[in-house]
């Protein structure tokens, strides 16, 4: 079976056809930096990750560019609500977003481009729309540049919307605009915004309009056709609409396929930082694993909304201690070993428009025939069991065996502390319980257990566990 996604232009499940058999280029719109990450920023990256990782693993070669929107009203007026440069604001959120991808395990882009790094190619840009009568400069002097939206008669495709019914557009007031719906694709210098935030161009001083900026981006690091661009669905209109107008009008074939990752909810609202409900990656990771954190966005369809609430969190932290309980038993019995194959029907999930929960299913049905072969100790079918489990926990970025999640320094220097010390501790109540001294064996137990360990009897010998409660403090 292809692999097939589900296109958010045609409005149908597609096979991926890429532009150079064998490679993949997908683009996908990164932060705006005016703040750092929260979790519902984070999913998408998660789910890209996911994305990225099953097509290496089918065998095809993928470049990934996932921009950095680092000039723009909110980061200017970050800036002057901290009394910082814009930039510095920007940059700070920068470092944060890479921060959340290393501590959930996402492989970084192939490339991640800032938006003020390819100015002259939006001036470019900008140019050809005007000498094709798609874009004109604003009459009143003020230095902005709009495109021309009744001038491309298929603006509104991605969206399914027709000009008619849209509302202005808000990125700029209305006076220089032939139209209220056209939108900026550059706006002209300020009074009281910083010189820093400016360019020079044939219109005057100014910035970029935050939809040039990925068009440009794109074009520039994927070429004028691309195989997939993709972020979060609430992106679909205006943001990727107008990319696809001014894109297609300035002549490039731009995207083959449109993918969109649903939202995650805070109680039933969209999380966003202007309602000040947001969950910032930071935070969470201090009280969660983010080895479950990142479970719980990758476990559902991406084009299935996410409600948030801690209980959720916390049932998909116990759901993968499951799947990581049998993976590090089974390495204790016979060794991590080599990766092996994912299952059939795993990979035909995957398959069919990156399908996860059922792929787990089938990752589940493994696990459970590895567990059924652990009390016969180390065996050919545990071995292959265990292999099994990575390969496919791989593909979703959770083998908890791979260095991403068992990292050495620090870490691993306290952990072979405390190794030693539960070790020492369950062997002398492994010492009372030959002599039948039951109470000092107990009095070990408890002390254990309030210590946060859990400790199962085995025929292999006494096996113990931190409390998954404590795991993310």
């Amino acid at each position: 079976m292809a692999f097939q996604l589900y296109d958010t232009a045609s409005r149908q499940i597609r096979a991926l056809d890429p532009v150079v058999p064998g490679r993949v280029s997908i683009y996908h719109c990164g932060l705006t930096v005016q703040g750092p990450p929260h979790i519902g920023h984070i999913r998408k990256e998660v789910v890209f990750d996911v994305l990225r990782r099953w097509l290496e693993r089918s065998g095809l070669e993928v470049s990934i560019v996932a921009n950095v929107t680092d000039i723009d009203d909110k980061i200017l007026a970050k800036g002057v609500e901290q009394g910082r440069p814009w930039f510095a604001v920007a940059y700070e959120n920068e470092r944060a977003l890479h921060a959340a991808y290393e501590v959930l395990g996402c492989v970084p882009p192939t490339y991640e481009p800032r938006a003020t790094g390819v100015v002259p190619e939006m001036i470019e840009m900008i140019q050809t729309l005007i000498e094709r009568g798609h874009a004109y400069a604003a009459g009143d002097g003020s230095g902005d540049v709009y495109f021309d939206v009744r001038s491309w008669p298929a603006y509104g495709e991605l969206s399914g919307q027709k000009v008619d019914d849209m509302l202005n557009a808000e990125d700029a007031p209305p006076e220089g605009k032939r139209d209220g719906r056209d939108f900026a694709l550059w706006k002209g210098h300020k009074a009281g915004d910083p010189e820093s935030a400016s360019w020079p161009t044939p219109w005057g001083r100014g910035r970029p309009g935050w939809h040039l900026e990925c068009s440009a981006m794109a074009a520039k690091y994927l070429g004028p056709e691309f195989d997939i661009h993709g972020g979060g669905l609430d992106l679909r209109f205006p943001h990727h609409e107008n990319e696809l107008a001014q894109s297609r009008a300035a002549g490039q074939p731009f995207a083959r396929v449109w993918m969109h990752n649903a939202m995650l909810n805070l109680a039933g609202a969209k999380m966003s930082k202007s309602v000040g409900n947001t969950l910032m990656v930071s935070e969470v990771v201090k009280r969660v694993r983010p080895i479950d954190l990142r479970y719980y966005l990758a476990a559902s369809h991406y084009r299935s909304i996410v409600e948030f609430s801690e209980e959720s969190l916390a049932e998909a932290a116990t759901a993968f201690g499951r799947i990581e309980g049998f993976v590090r038993r089974a390495a204790e019995l016979c060794g991590a070993g080599e990766l092996g194959e994912v299952v059939d029907g795993f990979a035909t999930a995957m398959d069919d428009d990156l399908s996860v929960p059922a792929a787990l299913a089938h990752l589940q049905s493994v696990v459970r025939a590895g567990q059924a072969a652990l009390p016969d100790g180390d065996s050919a079918h545990l071995r292959r069991a265990l292999a099994d489990v990575r390969a496919m926990l791989d593909v979703l970025g959770l083998d908890p065996l791979s260095p991403t999640w068992d990292r050495g320094g620090d870490d691993a220097a306290y952990a072979q502390v405390i190794d030693s010390l539960v070790e020492g501790l369950l062997e002398q109540r492994q010492a009372a319980r030959a002599t039948k001294d039951f109470a000092t064996a107990d009095r070990v137990r408890d002390q254990l257990t309030a210590a946060g360990i859990d400790i199962e009897d085995t025929p292999q010998g006494a096996r113990w566990s931190v409390k998954t409660d404590l795991l993310g403090s």
